[in-house]
């Protein structure tokens, strides 16, 4: 387990075009990771079963879910529950955290 992790150390993975992430300190039931997203790229429509709270540091995205669609900014925060269907179009470009519950197998 990693207790301490500085983002300037961690290289970030390209997951989509224009979406990238920085997978800081987790354990098998949480996750933090740093996002930085691209003017004009998108996350597709998907759902996973970890809930996920995030805050909007700088930048503006608009999420689209089941529900409807919501724009969140710099100081937001959001949340998605287990399997919630959701994605998103970067609005400007954005930094954000993400914090998922338990920890995302994949993104370790």
């Amino acid at each position: 387990m990693n207790n301490f992790k500085k983002l300037d150390e961690t290289e970030p993975i390209e997951m989509l075009e224009g979406i990238y992430r920085r997978t800081l300190c987790f354990n098998n039931e949480i996750m933090l990771c740093h996002f930085n997203l691209k003017k004009g790229s998108e996350i597709p429509i998907h759902q996973h079963r970890e809930h996920q709270v995030g805050y909007v540091i700088r930048g503006k995205l608009e999420f689209f879910t089941e529900d409807g669609n919501f724009v969140v900014q710099e100081g937001n925060s959001y949340i998605f529950q287990s399997n919630e269907k959701h994605g998103a179009k970067i609005l400007e470009d954005t930094e954000l955290i993400d914090i998922f519950n338990p920890s995302r197998l994949e993104y370790k």
